[in-house]
């Protein structure tokens, strides 16, 4: 069986979505932001689940889809451990395996590219990300890039397997959809020198990569560090310096920007509590090193009698305490009664996954997440 090969025309990026026909559990490699529409229709078309989002690296020439597709699909995001996408559930190592049904799905450390980058065994196919492309390789000038790692990836890990592995590349510029180890062994000019008749040795490959003058991808100021956050742009600078003020009468002390609320935690200024429910926090994605105290409970999202007793527990007596809800309504009444056992309580502003958009999705209109803030997926 072969992958889905999908093509995004504007980066000529491919994405990969590779399922298990008994179970119905799928993995999806690479997707892009512009493209997320088409990959959940094709998940739809095909009658699959979607278990996990795969990365081959943290990509400069297009920003990922992943946190968008976490949110419709419940999926993990599995990406390797050394490119730094911290909110990933799964930091994949060398010889990781994950499994969807009866299938699976095998990483192999392949750097060169970026330090982090990986290919991806299933079964008699692999997918080789920017490490091998077809009739050539990814660039090792910039992000962590190195010509010595990349020559001994495509070498000493890709080139021993078997010939007759199927190659699908993460990008295509001249129609091309797969090769083979094979026919990339005897005819990638990079690997290669046709005129020599022998593969180039790696001070010849070095030579060659450190010459190709290549101008600097378009995207990549915005696309690395969006990627390094599965997607979500930065923009944590961008928002109000000072709390806005409420009346008297609301009971709370103001509302703060998700931007403030980060600086306030993070210079130690205030206290960070995520009231949301445990469920929330499992499916949406969690502050690390941030205590969850659940301001309601089901059934019936009935207020949680031990809240007070919870947050006295959790935040010293009189501190500042920012309250973290989904979309910043819930937070409010838990504001209020913070003020009322005696700290200094603000409601944070769009919550962690802000307000549905036209289409009744959240993340995409504001809030932590969108904001490019740290968290991580469970």
């Amino acid at each position: 069986m072969n992958p889905i090969q999908l093509f995004d025309t504007a980066s000529s990026t491919y994405t990969y979505v590779l399922f298990d026909e008994a179970s119905r559990q799928a993995i999806i490699i690479d997707p892009v932001d512009t493209q997320m529409q088409r990959d959940l229709a094709t998940l739809r078309e095909h009658g699959v689940q979607l278990r996990y989002i795969v990365e081959t690296h943290a990509h400069a020439d297009h920003i990922t889809s992943a946190g968008g597709l976490i949110e419709h699909t419940g999926a993990q995001a599995a990406t390797p451990a050394g490119c730094g996408i911290q909110p990933s559930a799964i930091q994949l190592e060398e010889g990781d395996v994950l499994h969807f049904g009866s299938q699976t799905l095998k990483a192999l450390h392949t750097p060169g590219h970026t330090a982090g980058s990986m290919s991806y065994l299933w079964g008699n196919h692999v997918f080789t990300g920017d490490t091998l492309l077809i009739g050539g390789c990814g660039r090792t000038d910039f992000q962590s890039g190195s010509a010595q790692a990349l020559y001994d990836s495509i070498t000493r890990v890709l080139f021993t397997l078997p010939e007759d592995t199927t190659v699908w590349p993460a990008h295509d510029y001249k129609g091309q959809t797969h090769s083979s180890i094979g026919a990339e062994k005897r005819h990638n000019p990079r690997i290669t020198d046709a005129v020599l008749g022998r593969m180039r040795t790696l001070d010849e490959f070095v030579q060659l990569m450190n010459n190709l003058n290549l101008p600097k991808p378009q995207r990549i100021d915005e696309a690395v560090p969006a990627n390094l956050t599965l997607g979500l742009r930065h923009d944590a600078g961008a928002a109000e310096d000072a709390p806005r003020a409420v009346a008297a009468s609301a009971g709370y002390s103001g509302d703060v920007s998700p931007q403030l609320a980060y600086r306030w935690w993070k210079s130690g200024e205030a206290h960070l509590v995520d009231i949301r429910s445990h469920a929330e926090r499992a499916w949406v994605g969690f502050i690390p090193d941030v205590p969850g105290i659940e301001f309601k409970i089901w059934p019936g999202m009935a207020v949680n009698p031990e809240f007070d007793a919870q947050l006295k527990a959790a935040v010293p007596a009189g501190a500042k305490v920012l309250l973290l809800c989904r979309s910043g309504l819930r937070s409010i009444p838990a504001a209020q009664r913070a003020q009322a056992l005696g700290f200094e309580a603000y409601n944070i502003l769009e919550g962690f996954e802000g307000d549905p958009d036209s289409d009744a999705h959240r993340g995409n209109v504001g809030g932590w997440r969108k904001h490019g803030l740290p968290w991580r997926q469970n």
